[in-house]
């Protein structure tokens, strides 16, 4: 049985995961790649890394949520 704090929280999350995940996605790294590595802001394998995870994470919030409402 889920509680409306808990409900309130996974949606919370839920949105939050999904807006850094649409920057990850809008971020590019392939282009970093093509760039000398002195001139690179961010590890190229760790950005797709963080993206795989991210999409991780969301899969399980959303099917904690889908387990709750039934």
């Amino acid at each position: 049985m889920s509680t409306p704090d808990n409900e309130e929280f996974l949606h919370g999350l839920e949105i939050e995961v999904a807006a850094e995940l649409d920057i990850a996605e809008s971020s590019h790294p392939e282009d970093a790649a093509r760039t000398p590595v002195t001139e690179w802001l961010f590890d190229p394998t760790d950005a797709e890394r963080y993206e795989v995870n991210l999409r991780g994470l969301l899969g399980a919030v959303e099917a904690v949520e889908e387990g709750e409402t039934k």
